[in-house]
């Protein structure tokens, strides 16, 4: 039989292979130089980060069965669409941003953890895309949690608290990080 090689790769959160973009990492942190975009002129807010995951996949058929099947999944950060206001801007606030990643990360890990337990069949799109709204939710509504917790970074101790958690929460998915 002859053996056939699907390659799909997809990117959400409007991002194109091309949009300039930062894969998280845990031994390099966001500076005030990757928020790039020019400041909302209708938002409250002191800063915006835009994060998001991206996930591509291959799966390696042979006649109508599924003989392997791969992963990507990564943590962006896109400082196109992410700005700051130079005047307010200050490390704390930047700590703040800094988690806005570290919790797109953490869903990252989540989505890496649960594409194992994955049965692939010939409905892999459909799997995957299910998969990754699913995550995309979770992270949003922990994202807008997570503002509102902390007064965007203002309630300093809900800030400590939420740093403290989303650590301890990496570490439980540390076998999920990527490679």
């Amino acid at each position: 039989m002859k053996n056939l090689l699907i390659i799909i790769t997809l990117l959400f959160l409007g991002g194109t292979s091309h949009e300039e973009s930062v894969t998280w990492n845990e031994k390099t942190k966001l500076t005030w130089a990757d928020f790039k975009a020019p400041p909302s002129l209708t938002s409250n807010a002191v800063a915006v980060t835009a994060s998001g995951i991206t996930f591509g996949y291959a799966v390696k058929t042979s006649g109508e069965r599924i003989v392997d099947f791969s992963t990507t999944v990564e943590a962006h950060f896109y400082p196109n669409k992410s700005w700051y206001i130079k005047e307010k801007g200050n490390p704390h606030v930047l700590a703040h941003e800094q988690l806005h990643f570290d919790i797109t990360e953490l869903y990252a890990r989540q989505f890496r953890a649960q594409i194992t337990k994955l049965i692939v069949n010939q409905n892999v799109k459909e799997q995957m895309n299910r998969l990754h709204a699913k995550i995309n939710e979770a992270v949003n509504e922990t994202q807008k949690l997570y503002d509102e917790q902390t007064n965007h970074s203002m309630n300093i101790e809900m800030q400590e608290e939420w740093e403290t958690t989303i650590q301890i929460e990496l570490k439980k998915f540390e076998d999920y990080k990527s490679q």
